[in-house]
């Protein structure tokens, strides 16, 4: 339990109303129950505040009328992140070293670090300090693994990765498969061996059932920061900068070169040997052919300026009745009939 002023002096926010009340827990704004905090960051959920039971709000700016305490922040998404985790910090089981966990020669394992039952962590591996490799998480051959990074169940880390520090990778992940590397031999694809690795950044957090594919030759590396959701596939010598957004579904072709601070929304296509320049903006089911320069907002199939591209939905939306009033003109006009008299010649 805190006070709503201890609360406010964790997220930098000002008080409208009430220091004093205590907070017990966190909720929605449907949801939150009294003695709960719950927040907004959405306008459009502005009438709901009305009706909340919860007994204090974050917000940006006061809301007038409201008849609970209101805790005002420069960004209340981020300051409820804090107040939830403040209320809720990660709870991990405290395995110790199992003995039912595989150790391989000449690894070496840090201080605090906790092996799961049924984990296997191959030969010439490092292992951090404070380390947590949950149950059937296959650490291979010459990894490195930095300090408090969270290997969650089933985890494939293949040979010679390395995983930085403070990274979170999700269940069913797998880091450093083949490359999809063919060269033709007459009919037969005849596989190019991926003698590279994966080196992921720090504060990296990979989503479950991620791959990111070892290089042919070389690196395929994951900048610090970078937070990739759940099945994403990302392929053999991609780079990515520092904290990047890559949503679901989403999918990076060969080679390609990310910026710093991308977003790319889910289910988004980048063909390989692209550069995309730092703060690039990409919308929910683009195809991304060609590079794009830095701060670039697009959208499409084709990708093209996503302004541009509101404004084509729009217009396609009503192309059966424009095509239907284009084809009332030309019947007035007489051009129909022009082009059948040239085409009877």
């Amino acid at each position: 339990m805190y006070t709503l002023k201890e609360l406010a002096q964790l997220v930098n926010g000002r008080i409208e109303g009430d220091e004093n009340i205590v907070i017990r827990d966190v909720g929605t704004l449907e949801e939150a129950e009294s003695g709960a905090i719950t927040f907004i960051s959405n306008p459009k959920y502005k009438p709901l505040v009305y009706q909340t039971k919860a007994s204090a709000l974050v917000t940006e700016n006061r809301i007038d009328g409201l008849g609970i305490a209101q805790l005002v922040v420069r960004d209340p998404y981020l300051s409820f992140a804090k107040i939830v985790a403040r209320f809720h910090p990660p709870v991990h089981p405290d395995w110790g070293i199992d003995g039912r966990a595989y150790i391989g020669r000449n690894t070496q394992i840090g201080k605090d670090t906790h092996l799961a039952p049924f984990s296997y962590i191959e030969n010439d591996v490092q292992v951090g300090n404070r380390v947590r490799i949950y149950p059937h998480t296959y650490v291979g051959q010459g990894s490195v693994i930095h300090d408090d990074t969270i290997l969650y169940p089933n985890v494939t880390i293949y040979h010679h990765t390395v995983v930085g520090r403070r990274c979170i990778i999700h269940a069913g992940a797998v880091i450093g498969a083949d490359g999809f590397g063919f060269a033709k031999d007459g009919l037969r694809n005849v596989k190019i061996q991926q003698i590279g690795h994966v080196e992921i950044g720090d504060d990296v957090e990979i989503g479950a059932s991620t791959t990111i594919d070892r290089a042919s030759l070389g690196i395929t590396r994951i900048g610090n920061g970078t937070k990739i959701d759940n099945l994403v596939q990302i392929a053999h010598n991609v780079r990515t900068g520092e904290n990047c957004l890559i949503v679901s579904q989403a999918g990076i072709s060969g080679s390609t070169q990310i910026g710093n601070n991308v977003t790319i929304a889910g289910q988004v296509g980048i063909i390989g040997h692209l550069k995309i320049g730092d703060f690039v903006m990409i919308g929910a089911q683009s195809g991304i052919p060609k590079d794009l320069p830095p701060h670039a907002v697009v959208s499409g199939t084709p990708a093209f300026n996503h302004v541009d591209w509101l404004k084509a939905v729009a217009v396609f939306k009503e192309l059966p009745e424009i095509k239907k009033l284009l084809n009332e003109l030309k019947k007035r006009s007489g051009i129909g009939q022009v082009t059948e008299e040239k085409h009877e010649d």
